[in-house]
């Protein structure tokens, strides 16, 4: 993951992975394809980098928990006449590391070398705190 090219977003309203998951299965956050997806205004400037094993890490309630690799990108047309970019995601959510972050409005690229690292295989449930709690812990350097 270091030398790739990341998305870094907040997930509005979610309280924690587990909504996040739930709200992903649900028909609204689908595409045709049947796999979850992120609709936005704006099309990545650096589309290519993204598709090169990128990811989307989100930020719960002020801390990055998890990210999803990206698919693809596809153009979508909403009931406004607006063409707007879906993020294609693989429907597998990933727990990383906890790691703090400052809100922010629409989406940052995250360079590889700063991306939280994926939680290792023995511990993916293990990090079910609530995200205030995780951040409290990434403040003290707790991880």
């Amino acid at each position: 993951m270091k030398n790739r090219l990341h998305l870094v977003k907040l997930s509005v309203g979610t309280e924690s992975v587990e909504s996040l998951d739930a709200w992903q299965k649900s028909p609204r956050a689908r595409g045709p394809d049947g796999l979850p997806r992120h609709v936005t205004r704006m099309w990545p400037r650096r589309a290519d980098e993204l598709l090169d094993g990128g990811s989307i890490y989100w930020v719960i309630k002020g801390v990055v928990l998890c990210r999803q690799r990206i698919l693809r990108l596809d153009e979508v047309t909403r009931a406004d006449g607006i063409r707007r970019c879906a993020i294609v995601l693989d429907p597998d959510l990933t727990r990383v590391t906890a790691t703090p972050k400052r809100p922010f409005q629409g989406w940052r690229y995250l360079p590889g070398a700063e991306a939280p690292p994926d939680l290792r295989a023995g511990r993916p449930h293990e990090d079910t705190l609530p995200p205030e709690l995780s951040l409290a812990l990434a403040d003290i350097g707790v991880r």
